[in-house]
Protein backbone atom coordinates (compact mmCIF):
# COMPACT_ATOMS: atom_id res chain seq x y z
CA UNK A 1 0.00 0.00 0.00
CA UNK A 2 1.30 3.55 -1.15
CA UNK A 3 0.09 6.45 0.76
CA UNK A 4 -0.48 9.17 -0.69
CA UNK A 5 -0.48 12.60 1.10
CA UNK A 6 -2.06 15.29 -1.13
CA UNK A 7 -1.58 18.94 -0.04
CA UNK A 8 -2.92 22.10 -1.80
CA UNK A 9 -3.89 25.33 0.02
CA UNK A 10 -7.39 26.07 0.14
CA UNK A 11 -10.52 23.64 -1.59
CA UNK A 12 -12.10 26.57 -3.47
CA UNK A 13 -13.90 25.81 -6.90
CA UNK A 14 -10.68 26.19 -9.48
CA UNK A 15 -8.46 24.08 -11.93
CA UNK A 16 -5.94 23.00 -9.68
CA UNK A 17 -8.74 22.17 -6.89
CA UNK A 18 -10.87 20.19 -9.25
CA UNK A 19 -7.79 17.98 -10.28
CA UNK A 20 -6.72 17.32 -6.95
CA UNK A 21 -10.00 16.23 -6.06
CA UNK A 22 -10.25 13.83 -9.23
CA UNK A 23 -7.14 12.12 -8.46
CA UNK A 24 -7.73 11.61 -5.09
CA UNK A 25 -11.04 10.20 -5.61
CA UNK A 26 -9.63 8.29 -8.28
CA UNK A 27 -6.77 6.39 -7.26
CA UNK A 28 -7.61 2.84 -6.58
CA UNK A 29 -8.11 2.22 -2.90
CA UNK A 30 -6.53 -1.52 -3.21
CA UNK A 31 -2.84 0.01 -3.55
CA UNK A 32 -3.51 3.64 -2.39
CA UNK A 33 -3.85 4.79 0.64
CA UNK A 34 -4.87 8.70 -0.15
CA UNK A 35 -5.32 11.84 2.30
CA UNK A 36 -6.20 15.53 1.89
CA UNK A 37 -4.64 18.27 3.84
CA UNK A 38 -5.72 22.23 2.97
CA UNK A 39 -3.03 24.41 4.06
CA UNK A 40 -5.29 27.39 4.32
CA UNK A 41 -9.45 26.56 4.31
CA UNK A 42 -11.72 24.32 2.89
CA UNK A 43 -14.16 24.81 0.35
CA UNK A 44 -16.85 23.77 -1.93
CA UNK A 45 -14.57 20.58 -2.73
CA UNK A 46 -14.82 18.92 1.00
CA UNK A 47 -18.12 17.59 0.09
CA UNK A 48 -17.09 15.45 -3.04
CA UNK A 49 -13.82 13.80 -0.54
CA UNK A 50 -15.79 13.51 2.02
CA UNK A 51 -18.56 11.58 -0.06
CA UNK A 52 -15.77 9.20 -1.48
CA UNK A 53 -14.18 8.16 2.30
CA UNK A 54 -11.09 10.74 1.83
CA UNK A 55 -9.77 12.09 5.00
CA UNK A 56 -9.49 15.75 5.11
CA UNK A 57 -7.16 17.45 7.13
CA UNK A 58 -7.37 21.84 7.59
CA UNK A 59 -4.17 23.11 8.86
CA UNK A 60 -5.43 26.52 9.36
CA UNK A 61 -2.55 29.12 8.09
CA UNK A 62 -3.42 32.53 8.87
CA UNK A 63 -0.67 34.88 7.11
CA UNK A 64 1.90 34.52 4.45
CA UNK A 65 4.45 33.02 6.43
CA UNK A 66 2.81 31.36 9.17
CA UNK A 67 5.21 28.94 11.52
CA UNK A 68 2.38 27.68 13.97
CA UNK A 69 1.06 26.45 10.60
CA UNK A 70 4.27 24.83 9.41
CA UNK A 71 4.97 23.19 12.70
CA UNK A 72 1.55 21.92 12.50
CA UNK A 73 1.96 20.45 9.22
CA UNK A 74 5.43 19.14 10.21
CA UNK A 75 4.05 17.45 13.04
CA UNK A 76 1.15 15.79 10.83
CA UNK A 77 3.37 14.81 7.96
CA UNK A 78 5.66 13.10 11.29
CA UNK A 79 2.31 11.34 11.90
CA UNK A 80 1.02 9.98 8.88
CA UNK A 81 4.31 9.08 7.59
CA UNK A 82 3.57 9.47 3.99
CA UNK A 83 5.13 7.72 1.01
CA UNK A 84 4.39 10.29 -1.40
CA UNK A 85 3.87 14.46 0.09
CA UNK A 86 2.32 15.77 -3.10
CA UNK A 87 1.78 19.22 -3.07
CA UNK A 88 -0.32 21.58 -5.57
CA UNK A 89 0.21 25.69 -6.11
CA UNK A 90 3.07 28.19 -4.81
CA UNK A 91 1.86 28.37 -0.99
CA UNK A 92 1.45 24.39 -0.39
CA UNK A 93 4.62 23.76 -2.71
CA UNK A 94 6.30 26.10 -0.31
CA UNK A 95 5.36 24.60 3.19
CA UNK A 96 5.30 20.96 1.97
CA UNK A 97 8.83 21.57 1.27
CA UNK A 98 10.16 23.33 4.11
CA UNK A 99 8.32 20.68 6.42
CA UNK A 100 9.56 17.86 4.75
CA UNK A 101 13.78 19.16 5.39
CA UNK A 102 16.45 16.95 3.99
CA UNK A 103 14.22 14.16 4.99
CA UNK A 104 14.65 11.72 2.22
CA UNK A 105 10.79 10.22 3.32
CA UNK A 106 8.47 10.62 2.12
CA UNK A 107 9.09 11.55 -1.45
CA UNK A 108 8.28 15.35 -2.84
CA UNK A 109 6.21 15.76 -5.61
CA UNK A 110 5.41 19.31 -6.79
CA UNK A 111 2.64 20.11 -9.01
CA UNK A 112 3.05 23.50 -11.07
CA UNK A 113 -0.09 24.72 -12.90
CA UNK A 114 0.63 27.70 -14.38
CA UNK A 115 3.91 29.64 -16.36
CA UNK A 116 4.07 31.15 -13.62
CA UNK A 117 5.42 34.89 -14.96
CA UNK A 118 3.19 36.66 -12.03
CA UNK A 119 5.82 35.46 -9.43
CA UNK A 120 8.33 38.03 -7.35
CA UNK A 121 11.82 37.72 -7.46
CA UNK A 122 11.81 36.22 -4.07
CA UNK A 123 9.60 33.69 -4.71
CA UNK A 124 11.35 32.17 -7.70
CA UNK A 125 14.87 32.11 -5.61
CA UNK A 126 12.44 29.85 -3.25
CA UNK A 127 11.57 27.75 -5.83
CA UNK A 128 15.06 27.85 -6.56
CA UNK A 129 15.90 26.52 -3.16
CA UNK A 130 13.94 23.97 -2.66
CA UNK A 131 14.79 22.65 -5.50
CA UNK A 132 16.81 19.66 -3.84
CA UNK A 133 13.84 18.84 -1.56
CA UNK A 134 11.82 18.12 -4.83
CA UNK A 135 12.08 14.39 -6.67
CA UNK A 136 9.75 15.58 -9.28
CA UNK A 137 8.00 19.20 -10.80
CA UNK A 138 4.57 18.10 -12.41
CA UNK A 139 3.66 20.59 -15.23
CA UNK A 140 0.39 20.37 -16.40
CA UNK A 141 1.93 21.32 -20.04
CA UNK A 142 5.08 21.45 -21.35
CA UNK A 143 5.04 25.08 -21.49
CA UNK A 144 5.21 25.07 -17.61
CA UNK A 145 7.57 22.17 -17.47
CA UNK A 146 9.85 24.85 -19.74
CA UNK A 147 9.30 27.59 -17.70
CA UNK A 148 10.84 25.83 -14.79
CA UNK A 149 13.55 24.23 -16.78
CA UNK A 150 14.37 27.44 -18.09
CA UNK A 151 14.83 28.64 -14.27
CA UNK A 152 17.62 25.79 -13.63
CA UNK A 153 14.95 23.29 -12.16
CA UNK A 154 17.02 19.85 -13.16
CA UNK A 155 15.19 18.18 -16.25
CA UNK A 156 15.82 15.05 -15.66
CA UNK A 157 13.42 15.73 -12.44
CA UNK A 158 11.06 17.26 -14.73
CA UNK A 159 7.35 15.68 -15.84
CA UNK A 160 4.46 16.78 -17.77
CA UNK A 161 0.82 15.06 -16.53
CA UNK A 162 -2.16 17.05 -18.88
CA UNK A 163 -4.93 18.35 -16.97
CA UNK A 164 -8.13 15.44 -17.16
CA UNK A 165 -11.28 16.23 -18.40
CA UNK A 166 -14.95 14.88 -18.04
CA UNK A 167 -16.95 13.70 -20.37
CA UNK A 168 -19.24 16.44 -21.84
CA UNK A 169 -22.79 15.95 -20.40
CA UNK A 170 -25.78 16.88 -21.78
CA UNK A 171 -26.95 20.34 -20.39
CA UNK A 172 -30.18 19.97 -17.84
CA UNK A 173 -30.85 23.41 -19.18
CA UNK A 174 -32.58 24.88 -22.59
CA UNK A 175 -31.45 28.04 -24.74
CA UNK A 176 -34.53 29.40 -23.68
CA UNK A 177 -34.12 29.43 -20.12
CA UNK A 178 -30.54 30.88 -20.41
CA UNK A 179 -31.34 33.53 -22.92
CA UNK A 180 -34.20 34.46 -20.83
CA UNK A 181 -32.09 34.57 -17.30
CA UNK A 182 -29.27 36.95 -18.82
CA UNK A 183 -31.36 38.54 -20.88
CA UNK A 184 -30.58 37.55 -24.50
CA UNK A 185 -32.50 37.42 -27.40
CA UNK A 186 -32.75 33.69 -28.06
CA UNK A 187 -31.15 34.25 -31.64
CA UNK A 188 -28.16 36.12 -30.09
CA UNK A 189 -24.58 34.59 -30.97
CA UNK A 190 -23.45 34.20 -27.32
CA UNK A 191 -19.83 34.20 -27.22
CA UNK A 192 -18.50 32.95 -23.76
CA UNK A 193 -15.66 33.63 -21.29
CA UNK A 194 -15.17 31.35 -18.33
CA UNK A 195 -11.64 32.61 -15.54
CA UNK A 196 -11.10 34.41 -12.75
CA UNK A 197 -11.36 38.19 -13.60
CA UNK A 198 -7.26 39.22 -13.11
CA UNK A 199 -5.17 40.88 -15.53
CA UNK A 200 -3.53 37.85 -16.80
CA UNK A 201 -7.43 36.79 -18.46
CA UNK A 202 -7.24 39.99 -20.58
CA UNK A 203 -10.71 40.44 -20.56
CA UNK A 204 -10.87 43.76 -21.63
CA UNK A 205 -9.31 42.33 -25.18
CA UNK A 206 -12.66 40.94 -25.48
CA UNK A 207 -14.78 43.77 -24.50
CA UNK A 208 -13.10 45.89 -26.78
CA UNK A 209 -13.28 43.18 -29.60
CA UNK A 210 -17.18 43.09 -29.09
CA UNK A 211 -17.60 47.12 -29.58
CA UNK A 212 -16.10 46.38 -32.82
CA UNK A 213 -18.51 42.88 -33.53
CA UNK A 214 -21.34 45.01 -32.92
CA UNK A 215 -21.33 46.76 -35.77
CA UNK A 216 -20.32 43.57 -37.96
CA UNK A 217 -23.18 41.26 -36.17
CA UNK A 218 -25.72 43.02 -33.86
CA UNK A 219 -26.72 39.26 -32.73
CA UNK A 220 -23.35 39.02 -31.06
CA UNK A 221 -23.56 39.36 -27.10
CA UNK A 222 -20.58 38.68 -24.64
CA UNK A 223 -21.16 36.15 -21.67
CA UNK A 224 -18.42 36.65 -18.91
CA UNK A 225 -18.70 33.70 -16.17
CA UNK A 226 -15.96 34.00 -13.23
CA UNK A 227 -14.91 36.43 -10.16
CA UNK A 228 -11.99 38.35 -9.43
CA UNK A 229 -10.18 41.87 -8.45
CA UNK A 230 -10.77 42.95 -12.06
CA UNK A 231 -14.53 42.72 -11.89
CA UNK A 232 -15.60 46.53 -11.11
CA UNK A 233 -13.04 47.51 -13.79
CA UNK A 234 -14.13 45.43 -16.39
CA UNK A 235 -17.88 46.21 -15.61
CA UNK A 236 -16.90 50.51 -15.86
CA UNK A 237 -15.01 49.40 -19.11
CA UNK A 238 -18.07 48.05 -21.08
CA UNK A 239 -20.34 50.87 -19.33
CA UNK A 240 -18.22 53.19 -20.57
CA UNK A 241 -18.17 51.45 -24.21
CA UNK A 242 -21.89 51.51 -23.89
CA UNK A 243 -21.93 47.90 -23.88
CA UNK A 244 -24.01 46.86 -20.81
CA UNK A 245 -27.29 45.65 -23.01
CA UNK A 246 -25.10 43.40 -24.87
CA UNK A 247 -22.65 41.70 -22.12
CA UNK A 248 -23.22 39.89 -18.84
CA UNK A 249 -20.89 39.23 -15.67
CA UNK A 250 -22.88 36.09 -15.11
CA UNK A 251 -20.09 36.14 -11.42
CA UNK A 252 -18.94 32.65 -10.10
CA UNK A 253 -21.06 29.79 -11.43
CA UNK A 254 -21.31 25.94 -10.12
CA UNK A 255 -23.07 25.13 -13.07
CA UNK A 256 -20.83 26.24 -16.00
CA UNK A 257 -21.53 22.72 -17.25
CA UNK A 258 -25.32 23.49 -17.85
CA UNK A 259 -24.00 26.76 -19.37
CA UNK A 260 -21.12 25.74 -21.74
CA UNK A 261 -23.18 24.12 -24.20
CA UNK A 262 -25.29 27.18 -25.53
CA UNK A 263 -22.50 29.53 -25.99
CA UNK A 264 -21.83 29.84 -30.06
CA UNK A 265 -18.24 30.10 -29.38
CA UNK A 266 -15.58 30.31 -26.39
CA UNK A 267 -12.41 32.62 -26.11
CA UNK A 268 -9.55 32.79 -24.10
CA UNK A 269 -7.86 35.87 -23.99
CA UNK A 270 -4.92 35.08 -21.53
CA UNK A 271 -1.43 36.23 -21.52
CA UNK A 272 -0.18 33.41 -19.45
CA UNK A 273 -1.93 30.27 -18.63
CA UNK A 274 -1.03 26.67 -17.38
CA UNK A 275 -3.48 24.61 -19.03
CA UNK A 276 -6.79 26.17 -19.15
CA UNK A 277 -9.61 23.74 -17.38
CA UNK A 278 -12.37 26.35 -19.11
CA UNK A 279 -10.88 25.98 -22.31
CA UNK A 280 -10.87 22.17 -22.50
CA UNK A 281 -14.14 21.71 -20.84
CA UNK A 282 -15.43 24.16 -23.82
CA UNK A 283 -13.48 21.70 -26.56
CA UNK A 284 -14.68 18.82 -24.50
CA UNK A 285 -18.77 20.43 -25.18
CA UNK A 286 -17.82 20.81 -29.01
CA UNK A 287 -17.53 24.71 -28.73
CA UNK A 288 -15.33 26.94 -31.47
CA UNK A 289 -12.91 28.26 -29.49
CA UNK A 290 -10.56 31.80 -30.41
CA UNK A 291 -7.65 31.57 -27.99
CA UNK A 292 -4.14 33.68 -27.65
CA UNK A 293 -0.79 32.33 -29.20
CA UNK A 294 0.54 31.65 -25.84
CA UNK A 295 2.53 27.84 -25.50
CA UNK A 296 0.09 25.88 -23.53
CA UNK A 297 -3.07 27.16 -25.95
CA UNK A 298 -1.09 26.11 -28.64
CA UNK A 299 -0.61 22.47 -27.05
CA UNK A 300 -4.88 22.55 -27.04
CA UNK A 301 -6.03 23.97 -30.08
CA UNK A 302 -4.16 23.26 -33.88
CA UNK A 303 -5.54 26.62 -36.07
CA UNK A 304 -8.13 26.09 -38.36
CA UNK A 305 -8.49 22.23 -37.03
CA UNK A 306 -9.49 22.39 -33.37
CA UNK A 307 -10.02 26.18 -32.67
CA UNK A 308 -8.89 29.52 -33.81
CA UNK A 309 -5.43 31.43 -33.08
CA UNK A 310 -4.77 34.89 -32.57
CA UNK A 311 -1.86 36.96 -31.26
CA UNK A 312 -2.47 38.29 -27.60
CA UNK A 313 -3.64 41.09 -26.93
CA UNK A 314 -4.64 41.49 -30.94
CA UNK A 315 -8.25 42.94 -30.39
CA UNK A 316 -8.98 42.91 -33.78
CA UNK A 317 -8.36 39.94 -34.33
CA UNK A 318 -10.18 38.24 -31.64
CA UNK A 319 -12.67 40.54 -33.73
CA UNK A 320 -12.02 38.76 -37.08
CA UNK A 321 -12.37 35.41 -35.75
CA UNK A 322 -15.56 35.90 -34.12
CA UNK A 323 -17.05 37.21 -36.72
CA UNK A 324 -15.74 34.53 -39.12
CA UNK A 325 -17.56 32.03 -36.73
CA UNK A 326 -20.60 33.57 -36.84
CA UNK A 327 -20.54 33.48 -40.58
CA UNK A 328 -19.70 30.17 -41.29
CA UNK A 329 -21.18 28.18 -39.25
CA UNK A 330 -20.76 25.18 -39.93
CA UNK A 331 -16.99 26.14 -40.00
CA UNK A 332 -18.13 26.48 -36.40
CA UNK A 333 -19.55 23.30 -35.92
CA UNK A 334 -16.34 21.36 -37.35
CA UNK A 335 -14.01 23.10 -35.74
CA UNK A 336 -16.10 22.55 -32.22
CA UNK A 337 -16.27 18.44 -33.39
CA UNK A 338 -12.43 17.93 -34.14
CA UNK A 339 -11.51 19.77 -30.30
CA UNK A 340 -14.29 17.73 -29.06
CA UNK A 341 -12.80 14.45 -30.48
CA UNK A 342 -9.06 15.80 -29.28
CA UNK A 343 -10.18 16.37 -25.87
CA UNK A 344 -11.47 12.92 -25.21
CA UNK A 345 -9.06 11.01 -27.08
CA UNK A 346 -5.85 12.71 -25.37
CA UNK A 347 -7.35 14.34 -21.91
CA UNK A 348 -9.22 11.97 -20.03
CA UNK A 349 -9.30 11.97 -16.41
CA UNK A 350 -8.09 8.06 -16.51
CA UNK A 351 -4.91 9.39 -18.72
CA UNK A 352 -4.29 11.80 -16.14
CA UNK A 353 -4.55 9.06 -12.91
CA UNK A 354 -2.61 6.25 -14.97
CA UNK A 355 0.20 8.70 -15.04
CA UNK A 356 -0.15 9.85 -11.45
CA UNK A 357 -0.03 6.01 -10.95
CA UNK A 358 2.70 4.70 -13.11
CA UNK A 359 4.43 8.24 -11.07
CA UNK A 360 3.86 7.10 -7.32
CA UNK A 361 5.10 3.71 -8.20
CA UNK A 362 8.27 4.41 -9.75
CA UNK A 363 9.12 6.71 -7.32
CA UNK A 364 8.40 3.72 -4.76
CA UNK A 365 10.08 1.27 -6.71
CA UNK A 366 7.19 -0.15 -8.41
CA UNK A 367 5.99 -1.81 -11.25
CA UNK A 368 4.38 1.28 -13.84
CA UNK A 369 1.12 0.72 -14.89
CA UNK A 370 2.50 0.25 -17.98
CA UNK A 371 5.61 -1.77 -17.33
CA UNK A 372 2.51 -4.27 -15.71
CA UNK A 373 0.30 -4.60 -18.70
CA UNK A 374 3.50 -5.45 -20.52
CA UNK A 375 5.05 -7.95 -18.22
CA UNK A 376 1.18 -9.19 -18.27
CA UNK A 377 0.96 -9.52 -22.16
CA UNK A 378 4.46 -11.26 -22.24
CA UNK A 379 3.11 -13.83 -19.55
CA UNK A 380 0.12 -14.36 -21.12
CA UNK A 381 1.97 -15.09 -24.71
CA UNK A 382 4.63 -17.77 -22.92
Amino acid sequence: MIKVLLLIPTLDRSGAEKQLTHLATGLPRDEFDVEVVALTRGGPYEEQLKSAGIPLTIIGKRWKFDPFALRRLRKLIAEKQPDVLHTWLFAANAYGRMAVGANPVPKVVVSERCVDSWKAKWQLWFDRKLAPRTDRLVGNSQAVSDFYADLGFPRDRLMVIPNGIEPAADSTRTRQSICDEFDFPVDSKIIGCVGRLAPQKRVSDLIWAMELLQSLQPSSRLMIVGEGPQRKELEDFSRNLRLSDVIRFAGHRSDVANILPHMDMFCLASDFEGQSNSLMEAMTHGRPVVVSDIAPNLELVDHEKTGLVVPVGDRPAFTRACNRLIQDESFGDSLGKAAREHIVEEHSFEKAIAAHIDLYRSLNGKLSVTNHAQRRGDAEVS
